[in-house]
């Protein structure tokens, strides 16, 4: 497994990356916080709303800051890999040598990385809030339905941002800054789980020891299996995209 890992991992042809990598490990969290402070401005001008009343109206909107930031973090990453003289869609494509057992790698890992991804958020709902339904309540509000239309945006273009960002671009570059891939994955791993505090940025500490626990496991889960076999990509992209469809749906059901 570990000989695979090697010999499929994404080069790092540049290791003179200096401080990019670390400065995408917290893009995508500032990235929240700066479209969230424009929607927070936006409502208080449109709304005539004090400062708390447009903050506490923006975090409606977390969807749409999802959305801006995805497409920054896209520009960002094409950039990047351009400048190492890399094609962004050549990272995220499928292996054709090592598709079936890719394949199978997936499926198999999926029976144990679903419930991973499923369980905090019920679990930690229950024992911050003694009801699972709180949290929900607070971030997901009622949007017209021009805005859940848009909101769609969402898990198609977090595909090709989030884990891209953490695990094809961040990781494999602090490992060889590092000289450490297993601090790299613990450090990509936990900046991956942390930034949901930042969407939204609820000033509720339960909230936001909600958002900071129940993505954490499956962020370590992901970047584990993406460190030891980086040619699962596309197959994680793909349920992320998935999974983030089912979040927009849950404004249908509340």
């Amino acid at each position: 497994m570990q000989t695979i890992a090697r010999t499929k991992s994404m080069p790092v042809t540049n290791a003179r990356t200096g401080l990019y990598p670390w400065l995408m490990l917290i893009s995508r969290s500032a990235l929240f916080i700066l479209f969230q402070l424009l929607i927070a401005l936006i409502a208080a001008v449109a709304g005539r709303m004090s400062g708390s009343e447009a903050w506490n109206e923006s975090t409606r909107w977390w969807t749409f800051m999802a959305t801006l930031a995805n497409l920054v973090s896209l520009f960002f990453l094409v950039r990047l890999f351009r400048a190492e003289g890399k094609h962004y869609l050549d990272v995220i494509k499928f292996s054709r040598a090592t598709f079936k057992t890719d394949l199978l790698w997936f499926i198999g890992f999926s029976l144990i990385g679903l419930p991973i991804a499923a369980a905090p958020m019920n679990v930690l709902g229950n024992a911050i809030f003694g009801d699972r339904m709180t949290p929900i309540y607070m971030m997901f509000r009622q949007l017209p339905v021009w805005a859940l239309v848009l909101s769609l945006f969402f898990p198609l273009t977090i595909a090709f941002a989030e884990l891209p960002t953490y695990f094809a671009y961040v990781m494999p570059r602090l490992a060889t800054q590092l000289r450490n891939r297993w601090a790299a994955w613990l450090i990509a791993s936990f900046f991956l789980g942390a930034q949901h505090i930042f969407l939204p940025l609820i000033f509720d500490s339960g909230f936001m020891l909600w958002r900071l626990g129940m993505y954490m496991p499956f962020a370590l889960f992901a970047g584990l299996l993406l460190k030891l076999r980086p040619t699962l990509l596309p197959y994680f992209m793909i349920v992320h995209a998935l999974v983030d469809v089912s979040a927009v749906a849950v404004y249908l059901m509340i």
